[in-house]
Parts: C-alpha cells; structure tokens; sequence
C-alpha cells in the first residue's frame, strides 16, 4: 500500500513529472519550504518524466509548478491544506512561503493538472471513471467522533440532512440518483462537525451546490449528470452551504490564529507551522529508510531525493518567515 502523489515540473518547453510513493501524507507541509528549496528537489526527481500513468482515482495528491509562469497547481486528499480546522491557515502559509507566485487549488486532482498542460482530461485509460456511492453515517455512528472526520454533508430542501464516509467519490458523482437512495437512510436533526465535503439540493428549485476540500477526478463529468438543473460549484466556500442549508449544517468557525501556530491550541496539535517544522527538523532520506527498514524488499526510486542538513535548515527558515508575514509581523 501508498499514498502516491504526482510531482509535475512544467514550463516553456513542455512538462516532466513522477510520482512519489508516501508523498501524499504531507504535501502540503513539503511546499511550505518554498520554491529555492522544492525546486531542485523536484527538477532531481521529475526528470525520469513518469508522470500521468496512474488512474486519476488513485492520486491522493498532486502538484504542478511552472516557474516560467510563477505558478502552483495542487490538490490533497488529506492533511493541514484539505482539513476545515486549518486549510486557511495553510494556505495563507503558503502563499506567502511562495512570494509572487499564483498559488490555485485543482479541484479536479490529477485530472486538473492534465487540463491545465492542455492535455485531454478524459484522456485517462487506467479507470472506468465509476462513480463510488458512499456509505450513510448514522448520529450514533462512532465515526462521527474522530477528530479529523472525513464525512461529506447532503442537505436537502429545508428539512433534511444525511452524512456520508467521504471515503471515495463526492456525492455530487451519483447524479439524481443519490436522491432516491437516500429516502431510506439516516437522518440527523443537524451536522454540526467539521466535514471535507458537502451538497446541498433543492428539489423544488432543482438546484444544487456542492464545496469540496480535497479533489474529485473527473468533476465535470460528474456535474453533467445533473441534466436540467442548475449546478454551482462553490470551490471550497463551505459557508455557501451554511446559508444555505437553513441551520442543518452549523460546523464550527475554525480558529485561524490557532490553526496558523498563534498560541497553543490541541485540536491542531499547535498549528500548521509546527508540524511543518517538525517535517523539515532535519536531514532525511525517504528510499534509505525504506531500503533499511525492508532490506530485502525490491524498492524502487519513487521518493523525493534525500535532503540535506543545509536544505532543511532553509525550509524552516521560509516557514517561520512565512508564519511572521500571515501574522502580520
């Protein structure tokens, strides 16, 4: 098992990518170190050019820069940038580790990142592009209690809300049909937990919006089989369906301070900075501790390359710059 993320290096005279292994586990705390440190790591590790041979589906996490155009594509499934409690504070951190450059979220994963190089985004021969339905969670469910739960909200007109184990596709990807196969499941008075992706349908209005913190393949796709309604995407804007779910869905406003290190706070075990710094407190080499750890497993190279004593100095040295700049000092 892994947790594949794509690397993607691109600029004036086409693009080359690969993929690492583990490297969706923090991805997001990886570009916190910012371009002079990530880009020669990444131009090492792109240039066996293997990118986009993996289904679209099993990328948990992505990244495309173009330093010709100061760009940063990336998506997550998990982790501070795709979690309701610290993904502004994430992202503010990088966007200011990143100066001058356009920091965009692909909400459509890896099939985002084929659009944006202009390659066809259908063009994706590894899946079936099957839809998953998700399971209903019911109010007891224990999975309600995690502290990070990863659970998409479906509300529906002004007296319904279902939640769902967002193990798989966003709802929005069963079409129409997730309206009658809901008619039998769970039903709670209100959400009122964090969640990574929600749907809000009005039947009358026949009317849907949907928000997402992570990535759905094939978004698109999943958006025409809404045929006769009215479809809006609200990015990450959960608070669109705060509005519109009429108290049904209530998560809690995050704590941006906390969330950005400001002071302690436990439910972000003391904010996005720390644990960037923790990533970078030192030297490592990722295939080396594999390679050690299962000495007769055949490993291949699909690992960032080592870094340096020097390097990592100079990420926490961004990310604590970075971390004075979102504070506002």
């Amino acid at each position: 098992m892994s947790h594949p993320a794509v690397h993607v290096l691109a600029g004036a005279h086409g693009h080359q990518g690969a993929y690492d292994s583990w490297g969706s586990l923090a991805l997001d705390l990886h570009l916190l170190a910012g371009p002079d440190v990530l880009l020669p790591l990444l131009r090492t590790h792109t240039a066996r050019d293997e990118a986009f041979r993996r289904s679209d589906d099993s990328v948990e996490a992505g990244v495309l820069v173009d330093p010709v155009r100061r760009e940063l594509l990336l998506f997550a499934q998990e982790g501070a940038a795709a979690t309701m409690r610290t993904r502004s504070a994430a992202l503010a951190l990088l966007r200011r580790a990143w100066p001058d450059w356009r920091v965009r979220w692909a909400y459509e994963g890896q099939t985002g990142l084929r659009t944006r190089l202009g390659l066809d985004p259908a063009d994706d021969h590894s899946t079936t592009g099957t839809a998953y339905p998700l399971f209903t969670l019911g109010p007891d469910d224990e999975e309600l209690a995690d502290v990070v739960p990863m659970t998409a909200v479906v509300t529906v007109g002004a007296d319904r809300c279902h939640v769902l184990d967002l193990g798989a596709d966003h709802p929005l990807a069963e079409g129409p049909d997730l309206l009658r196969r809901l008619d039998d499941a769970p039903r709670h008075t209100a959400y009122t937990a964090h969640a990574g992706a929600g749907l809000h349908i009005d039947p009358a209005r026949r009317s849907v919006g949907w928000w997402l913190l992570g990535a759905q393949p094939r978004a698109e796709r999943a958006a025409a089989l809404w045929a006769g309604w009215t479809v809006e995407f609200w990015e990450d804007r959960w608070s669109e369906h705060v509005r519109a779910a009429g108290g049904r869905f209530a998560p809690p406003a995050p704590d941006h301070d906390a969330a950005l290190g400001w002071g302690h706070h436990p439910a972000v075990a003391g904010g996005v900075r720390d644990d960037a710094l923790r990533l970078w407190a030192g030297p490592r080499d990722m295939r080396a501790a594999v390679v050690a750890a299962a000495p007769g497993a055949l490993v291949g190279h699909a690992y960032l390359p080592p870094v340096t004593a020097e390097r990592a100095a100079a990420a926490r040295a961004v990310i604590e710059a970075a971390h004075r700049a979102a504070r506002g000092r």
